[in-house]
């Protein structure tokens, strides 16, 4: 039986457009990220989360091996949130352009 002094509390959030989830769960100290996401059991209620693709980041900042470990390399700290990403339907600067054209057609429009 764990001590409750290796226990430590973080959170596992997951967010679709239409609702958001953010679990709180206990974990052993040294447990890494996509550990907790297992324990967590989010992906109970997310069945379309793959993990094993899944991109994953503590308060916005990247595991991506470069800034911060992998992760399954990063251990938690109390009080982490690991935060599991989605894939993004378009390209961030695809949409700029997308938005800025149709304002310049509404603009053109309005002449």
């Amino acid at each position: 039986m764990q001590d409750n002094e290796d226990l430590i509390m973080v959170e596992v959030a997951y967010a679709l457009p239409e609702c958001q989830r953010i679990m709180a769960v206990t974990v052993a100290q040294g447990t890494s990220a996509f550990d907790a996401v297992l324990r967590s059991g989010i992906t109970q209620e997310f069945p379309n989360i793959d993990l094993a693709t899944a991109s994953m980041g503590i308060f916005s900042k990247p595991l991506d091996g470069k800034t911060l470990p992998l992760p399954k390399d990063y251990q938690v700290k109390p009080r982490d949130r690991v935060e599991i990403y989605r894939e993004l339907l378009i390209d961030p600067k695809e949409a700029r352009l997308a938005r800025a054209a149709k304002a310049k057609a509404a603009r053109q429009q309005g002449r």
